[in-house]
C-alpha cells in the first residue's frame, strides 16, 4: 500500500503473545501500516508469537539480561530516547497499568506527546492502580479507548473520564479462514472445545467441567477439547481426574493455529470470570462454529444474540451452561440456525471496519 499517512505510532503493549489483549496490539499494528502509518511497537515483555507490522523494541528480551531496580530505569531511559529518536507523534498504549509509581513515571515523564490509552480488561484491578484519586489525577483528561461498551460505561463513570469511547478488537477474518484450511490430524470425533489461557481465576475452567459432566455430552460421546497452556494447566487436570472425565476431557496444549481444531468443532463454550473483548467468539463466529458463552463483563453480550448465533448463559451456573450444551445437540434446527448466522454477525469486527474507527481517532 502507498505511504498516506505520515504519521508516526507506537504501540505499547505487554507482548505480542500469549494473550487477547497481545493479539489485538499485534494486529493493530498491521491495520495501521495497512492504512500507512509509520508503526513502531515497544513491549515490556519478550514474548513474540503474532505476526506484527512496524519496527519493534523489545524490552523485555533486555528485562531477561537485567531486571534489577538499575535495570528498570536503564529500560525507561532506552523507551524514552526511542519515542524521542523515532519523532513519534501519538503513542497508543495497550498495557495494563496496575503500577501506581511505574504510570505516574509513565504518564508524567515519558509520555511528552499525544497518547491513547486502550482498556482492554473490565475488571478494575486488572487495568488501573489500586488508587482511585489517582487514576482520576492520570487519565480524567486523557484519550481512552474502551475495548466493549461496558467496559467504557463503567471506567467512564468510576474516574470521571471525558475521552472516552468504544473500538472493538479488529479481526482478519480472510486470515483466520485460511489458517482454518490447515490439515490436520484430530482423531477425536465429535468434540467441542475451549481454547485460550489455562488461567482458572479469569477462564474458570472448573465451571465449564462442572458444567460439561452435568451435560449429557459426554455420554453421547462428544468430547471436551482443550487447546492452550498456563501455569494452572496441572492442577486443572487433576481437577477432571478427580470429577472422572479425563477420557473426555482432552487437554492438547497450546497450538499456535487453533483455527482447525475450531473449525471442526461442534460449538465452542467460553466461561469466564471477566473479560474485556473476549477475541475467540468473533474468531469461532467467523468459521461458521455456534459459541456458548457466559454472559460475564464485559463483550459476549455485545456479540452473541441470544439463540441467533449461540447461546448466553448465568454466569456461575453449572446447570445452565449444561442445559445450554444439552440444547445445541438435542435441537438440531436451533444449533444449524444459530451455525448459519455465526459468520455474518460478526461483520462489523472485521479489521477494515475496526481501522477506520482508529483513523478517526488518530486524526
Amino acid at each position: 500500500m502507498i505511504k498516506a499517512n505520515k504519521k508516526k505510532i507506537c504501540i505499547v503493549a505487554s507482548s505480542l503473545g500469549k494473550g487477547g489483549a497481545e493479539k489485538s496490539s499485534a494486529l493493530l499494528s498491521v491495520m495501521l501500516s495497512d492504512l500507512g502509518y509509520d508503526v513502531y511497537i515497544v513491549t515490556i515483555l519478550e514474548f513474540v508469537d503474532y505476526k506484527y507490522k512496524g519496527t519493534l523494541l523489545n524490552l523485555g528480551n533486555i528485562k531477561l539480561k537485567d531486571d534489577t531496580f538499575l535495570g528498570r530505569i536503564n529500560r525507561l531511559r532506552i523507551f524514552k530516547k526511542f519515542l524521542k529518536t523515532n519523532k513519534i507523534d501519538v503513542i497508543i498504549d495497550g498495557r495494563a497499568r496496575t503500577q501506581a509509581y511505574r504510570e505516574f513515571v509513565i504518564t508524567k515523564f515519558i509520555y511528552k506527546l499525544p497518547t491513547v490509552y486502550v482498556i482492554h480488561n473490565y475488571k478494575t484491578e486488572k487495568t488501573f492502580t489500586a488508587y482511585k484519586w489517582l487514576n482520576k489525577y492520570l487519565y480524567k483528561n486523557e484519550i481512552m479507548v474502551a475495548v466493549s461498551k461496558a467496559a467504557e460505561i463503567k471506567f467512564r463513570e468510576l474516574y470521571q473520564l471525558k475521552n472516552i469511547s468504544t473500538i472493538y478488537n479488529g479481526f482478519n477474518f480472510s486470515d483466520i479462514k485460511t489458517k482454518a484450511s490447515q490439515d490436520v490430524e484430530i482423531n477425536l470425533g465429535v468434540y467441542i472445545i475451549f481454547y485460550g489461557r489455562l488461567d482458572d481465576e479469569h477462564k474458570n475452567l472448573k465451571l465449564l467441567f462442572d458444567a460439561y459432566k452435568l451435560s449429557e455430552l459426554s455420554s453421547n460421546g462428544v468430547k471436551l477439547l482443550v487447546l492452550g497452556s498456563g501455569l494452572d494447566e496441572e492442577r486443572l487436570k487433576s481437577y477432571v481426574q478427580s470429577i472422572g472425565l479425563l477420557d473426555s476431557i482432552i487437554f492438547r496444549g497450546f497450538e499456535k493455529n487453533p483455527y482447525p481444531f475450531v473449525k471442526k468443532s461442534l460449538f465452542m463454550v467460553l466461561s469466564s470470570r471477566y473479560e474485556g473483548f473476549p477475541m475467540v467468539i468473533p474468531e469461532t463466529l467467523s468459521l461458521n462454529v455456534p459459541v456458548i458463552a457466559v454472559d460475564c463483563k464485559s463483550g459476549p453480550n455485545e456479540v452473541i444474540v441470544n439463540k441467533y448465533n449461540g447461546l448466553l448463559v448465568e454466569n456461575h451456573n453449572p446447570l445452565a451452561l449444561a442445559k445450554a450444551m444439552n440444547s445445541l445437540i438435542n435441537d438440531k434446527d436451533l444449533y444449524l440456525q444459530c451455525k448459519s448466522n455465526a459468520q455474518q454477525s460478526v461483520t462489523q469486527f472485521s479489521s477494515a471496519k475496526i481501522a477506520m474507527q482508529w483513523q478517526s481517532i488518530l486524526k
